[in-house]
């Protein structure tokens, strides 16, 4: 495994790189097998439950060991197998939050921020801790005990604690899944403002695809040990190549199609669902007519309507008959049958205006544009 991380922030005391190269097997059919390169700033670390991206943290902050290979922060190593270094966690410099934050419950909010400096003189102590509390805005909390504070203000308490001690990289373990979404945004924000300022590299692992957006510069795609994708957000998640970063990214329609005539002048092809006497026309990709691939809709980029739609753009339009009728919180999620089931998302007010039923007829329409093709 290589793992590359740029720090570029002036103020720091050493303006390097983080280098992994290691081989971590987890058990008979998992080995961890990656090679990264991420600058300074937020890169998100995006997958699946076990595909390694909490591994590719616990390695660098130490608290798990490469069977072989090297961790290196510019001069300083920080793991080489073949020289048996291994330096202890606290000796790494790396700062770590995780879901379940550890806050000493016998500690206030600010002497919880200044566990992690208490080596240095009061006055600088105080300092640090101020900074990076007003930072995220905990000042006034200073004197409470956690017990006294709310999942985002505890939180916001933790990555103060993290960053006082100017570590040289910050890792992020989904520490906002727990939290609402209002709360979320605004931790978000503040992080993201401390991170222009600072330029350290932070490696932030999510399966939310919201904060994909909100917080990364850059997406890298795990899939059982391996980096399937990488790029920016926009890149990654909005025009995926491979059905298992489709997936993810919130797919919620794949289906088998094979080529069946190409429109170069237009730039658009035809595509005919696998079984299904159903073709849709898509972006023009390159295959030849025959080809197989897989074909990738958004549950929420397809319009329903209840009458035969006319004079439309959209060059897709499909009838069929709702099977099923979920609500999720403020989004309906209505199961399509049009020869093969699809998926679609609906608000709540639209549900009720256009007063849909198990079994009522619809149409969907979904745009060129709206079709993701990838290998088969």
């Amino acid at each position: 495994m290589v793992v590359e991380i740029g720090q570029t922030n002036p103020a720091a005391s050493e303006n390097a790189a983080l280098s992994i190269r290691a081989e971590v097997k987890l058990n008979a059919d998992f080995v961890l097998d990656v090679d990264i390169e991420m600058p300074s700033g937020i890169t998100i670390l995006f997958g699946a439950s076990g595909a390694g991206k909490t591994t590719i943290l616990e390695l660098i902050a130490g608290s798990r060991k490469a069977h072989r290979g090297m961790i290196r922060i510019g001069g300083t190593t920080l793991y080489d197998s073949s020289r048996q270094i291994c330096l202890p966690m606290w000796q790494r410099r790396v700062g770590y939050v995780l879901q379940e934050l550890a806050l000493f419950p016998h500690l206030t909010a600010e002497k919880n921020v200044e566990y992690g400096i208490h080596e240095v003189d009061r006055a600088e102590r105080e300092r640090r801790s101020q900074t990076l509390m007003d930072a995220f805005r905990v000042s006034s909390l200073r004197d409470r005990m956690p017990s006294q504070l709310s999942g985002g203000e505890r939180q916001r308490v933790a990555l103060a604690r993290a960053l006082v001690l100017s570590p040289r990289a910050l890792l992020l373990d989904e520490p906002l899944s727990a939290l609402d979404r209002p709360t979320k945004s605004a931790i978000l924000e503040d992080l993201r403002r401390w991170n222009r300022e600072h330029q350290i590299p932070m490696l932030y692992v999510t399966h939310s695809h919201e904060e994909v957006f909100a917080l990364g510069e850059r997406v890298l795609v795990l899939e059982r040990g391996k980096v399937v994708a990488k790029g920016t957000p926009h890149e990654v998640m909005r025009a995926p190549r491979l059905e298992a970063v489709a997936e993810l990214a919130g797919f919620e329609n794949i289906f088998d199609v094979v080529v069946f005539s190409i429109n170069e002048k237009r730039g658009t092809m035809s595509c005919r669902l696998k079984n299904v006497a159903i073709e849709l026309e898509t972006p023009i990709v390159r295959a030849d007519i025959g080809a197989p691939l897989r074909l990738g809709i958004r549950a929420g980029d397809i319009l329903l309507a209840t009458e035969v739609p006319r004079g439309l753009s959209a060059r897709n339009v499909l009838a069929g008959k709702i099977v099923s009728l979920d609500r999720r919180d403020v989004v309906t999620a209505a199961r399509v049958d049009c020869g093969m089931e699809m998926e679609v998302h609906l608000t709540l007010a639209a549900e009720e205006a256009l007063q849909l039923r198990l079994g009522s007829e619809v149409w969907l329409i979904v745009k060129t544009h709206s079709c993701h093709l990838m290998s088969a």
